[in-house]
């Protein structure tokens, strides 16, 4: 079971404020180049600031993207809501047994939420997403 990610991030405060908001996760660390965002069941989030000029290209070797469980479908709907505060691009489908929303976190970087998770509904088919390259 996954229990943590850490994300290298561009501008700390700003993540920390996007991801807090997005997740709904407590901050329980936080100094000048990090912070830990902790959820349901002690799942962690590091955010580790990394400056304006660092690059995550997509693509390449390592984590792409994490993808997001919602609570429920008002929650999904609250994720949705975030993600178009923060991108112009964000898009919601239907997959099988799903739904899932898309759009970009502050650093331009993938963010995923789906609902119901994998434990209430399966996947039985691979995401064309992961194909994008």
């Amino acid at each position: 079971m996954l229990a943590s990610a850490v994300m290298f991030v561009a501008e700390l405060d700003r993540s920390v404020a996007f991801y807090r908001e997005f997740l709904r996760w407590e901050v329980t660390l936080h100094n000048d180049s990090v912070a830990l965002l902790v959820g349901p069941a002690g799942y962690q989030l590091y955010l580790r600031a990394m400056g304006t000029r660092a690059q995550h290209p997509e693509g390449n070797i390592g984590v792409q993207y994490l993808i997001w469980t919602a609570a429920d479908e008002d929650d999904l709907d609250r994720c949705e809501r975030v993600l178009r505060t923060h991108s112009a691009q964000v898009f919601r489908r239907a997959a099988e047994g799903f739904s899932l929303v898309e759009g970009l976190g502050p650093d331009d970087v993938a963010v995923m939420v789906t609902y119901p998770g994998p434990a209430q509904a399966p996947r039985h088919e691979i995401l064309q997403r992961i194909y994008r390259w």
